[in-house]
């Protein structure tokens, strides 16, 4: 019979930089839409704009949980 570990998931040094880079890049990205693409996923420019702009260290709730 073979018995299976469950060890903690080691976190890895660059995974805090890894998420920061893609937050930002998921913002970048949300501002580079236009009003039509941004009307489909339901949001406004203000919106899309103002998310944008927050901080990196402003992540989704979520994301600092892991």
């Amino acid at each position: 019979m073979e018995l299976a570990l469950s060890l903690p998931r080691r976190r890895r040094p660059w995974s805090g930089l890894v998420r920061a880079l893609t937050l930002h890049r998921s913002r970048r990205g949300l501002a580079a839409l236009d009003d039509h693409m941004l009307r489909d996923i339901g949001l406004t420019r203000a919106e899309a704009e103002a998310e944008a702009e927050r901080p990196l260290w402003d992540a989704p709730g979520h994301w600092q949980a892991r």
